[in-house]
């Protein structure tokens, strides 16, 4: 069977590498240049005893087996229905698990958690009580863990918080408007991990770039050791992003290209950050793997465990190490 040359019907399926390319040659390239070249830099250093973070999300009823470690993240849609006996189902079941530390937002199928989209349930599903036992549920909110290492306690700040640009009808939970600064200020600059229901603009949420440029920006400014997201199902995965000028080129160039054949050739803009990815690209990897230096950097995990939208769980959980 061959690959399609057309887009998906939906902007959350996988397209294939072919359609990607047709539909613009030049961000594939710039995507394909960043890639190759962040890949060749040496990933963050973990402190002398670190702790190993569970990462899962967009789970929608399903339960599967989940590894150990000292925290466990669930990052949102824990169902599909999103009525208080779903949801309870789903707590239950992080309740089970035997990590120390277990923290999970809202996502929007989780609909009874924003009093705006529990209207939309039946009348019998607009009233209940959710008991989260030893679950801390975050909504626009943050919480400190202390957690005792071989080298002493450490303290680490969580953030969490749901809400994603529109993608559905009133009965998805925490939606605003696409384009619509939702995040500015919101996230406590002293975060460590920031957990979201929404990825960022450009990383981990497919070509059809379905993150929100907004949280994007927010993560610039915050600078978290982690960040833990979902909802694109199809951009399940990990990545490193360093917080440099590579690393704002890239952004800038998918801003810039993705608008046509044409208009990709001519734009003045994307072409100058496509040189400034691969000169400050280049210089990273030198820095880095030549002269030794350490950069600051981001993990960014996309935990989905829904394999696209099959309503199967598969994605490989992410566990990771700071």
């Amino acid at each position: 069977m061959f690959p399609s040359l057309h887009p998906p019907a939906s902007p959350f399926d996988p397209p294939s590498t072919i359609s990607v390319i047709l539909a613009s040659p030049l961000r594939f390239l710039l995507r394909l240049t960043h890639r190759i070249l962040t890949s060749l830099r040496s990933s963050p250093t973990p402190p002398a005893h670190p702790l190993r973070v569970v990462c899962i999300s967009d789970t929608h009823t399903l339960t599967q087996p989940i590894p150990d470690g000292d925290i466990l993240i669930h990052a949102g849609d824990l169902t599909n229905a999103g009525t208080v006996a779903e949801l309870q189902s789903q707590i239950n079941w992080l309740r089970s698990l035997p990590h120390a530390h277990k923290i999970a937002i809202a996502g929007n199928h989780d609909t009874y958690l924003d009093p705006r989209s529990r209207r939309t349930l039946a009348p019998g599903d607009q009233e209940g009580q959710l008991e989260w036992g030893d679950v801390k549920y975050l909504q626009y909110t943050s919480t400190k863990l202390r957690i005792s290492t071989a080298g002493g306690v450490r303290i680490l700040k969580v953030y969490g918080a749901p809400p994603i640009p529109a993608c559905g009808g009133p009965e998805f939970a925490f939606q605003y408007p696409r384009g619509r600064d939702a995040w500015t200020d919101t996230v406590p600059a002293d975060t460590d991990i920031l957990v979201t229901h929404t990825p960022p603009k450009y990383h981990l949420d497919l070509p059809a770039s379905l993150g929100c440029e907004w949280l994007l920006r927010e993560v610039w400014r915050v600078k978290p050791a982690l960040h833990v997201f979902g909802h694109v199902h199809a951009g399940a995965g990990r990545e490193i992003v360093w917080w440099d000028e590579e690393q704002a080129a890239y952004e800038r160039g998918c801003a810039a290209f993705g608008k046509g054949w044409i208009w990709d050739s001519v734009s003045v803009r994307g072409w100058m950050e496509f040189v400034r990815v691969f000169i400050f690209g280049v210089s990273g990897v030198v820095w880095d793997r030549v002269w030794g230096g350490e950069a600051r950097g981001c993990m960014l995990v996309n935990a989905a465990l829904t394999v696209n939208n099959s309503g199967k769980l598969g994605n490989e959980v992410q566990v990771v190490k700071i």
